[in-house]
């Protein structure tokens, strides 16, 4: 059993995921964590890596901001009745207007042709994301991990993660030099590792007490898996 991650691949298409997973020859016994922003951006906006999510007992989606976002957004599904639009309040309207503003067109386009033709599936893909983790805690290969979006906002070692708000696990934006725990590596996306030196884009980003792997799929660089047992990096070709 192997233990894998990968984050932000922000609409990638379903066929280029699973030729990565291919290339580490990744089977039932693997195991996949996805730390977030699934969605958004480009091609179907994920939507089809959100079908293939839900028939995948090995691979774990952890909420990342944009499927908070979309799930922000849920109403935007319902009936549309006199009710509805009475209910279309300024607040909602700041919720869409980011949503969309941050990517969420082509995923909003490809979930209303889901709605018209499957909408059991597109309740089901609700559903899945309402129960996705803010983080998950892991050991392999001698070694503790937490995994979880961004990094964590307000950090303090001796908080306990049960402390944090959700949005400290989703919109936290590490500076390089900050420090997590020191006998726990934090593995996190959403900052493309480009953004902290113009030579890491596209590469994953490690230093002694967190990893980045947030590479920048949607910009035109290739996903990556890291390998948590050794932290052997393999990227898409």
């Amino acid at each position: 059993m192997a233990i894998y991650v990968t984050s932000d691949l922000h609409g990638l298409k379903l066929e280029d995921l699973q030729r990565l997973l291919k290339k580490v020859n990744f089977k039932e016994s693997d195991w996949l964590f996805i730390l977030g922003d699934v969605i958004d951006r480009q091609n179907d906006g994920g939507v089809e890596i959100l079908k293939w999510l839900l028939c995948e007992p090995n691979v774990q989606l952890i909420l990342g901001n944009h499927e908070a976002m979309l799930l922000s957004c849920e109403f935007l599904f319902d009936e549309i009745t006199e009710q509805s639009i009475s209910d279309m309040s300024v607040e909602r309207l700041d919720l869409v207007d980011n949503y969309l503003k941050n990517g969420g067109e082509v995923t909003f386009k490809a979930l209303r042709e889901l709605l018209k033709n499957d909408p059991e599936t597109l309740q089901d893909i609700f559903d899945y994301l309402k129960e996705a983790p803010l983080y998950e805690t892991v050991s392999v290969g001698g070694r503790d991990f937490l995994l979880c979006h961004s990094g964590l906002d307000n950090f303090d070692p001796e908080k306990r993660l049960s402390e944090y708000e959700p949005d400290d696990f989703i919109w936290a934006w590490p500076n390089i030099e900050d420090r997590y725990f020191d006998d726990v590596i934090t593995v996190f996306g959403h900052t493309p590792t480009g953004a902290y030196d113009h030579t890491m884009k596209g590469k994953i980003l490690k230093t002694d007490t967190w990893i980045d792997i947030d590479v920048g799929v949607p910009y035109g660089e290739a996903p990556a898996l890291l390998r948590l047992d050794d932290l052997k990096e393999f990227y898409l070709d």
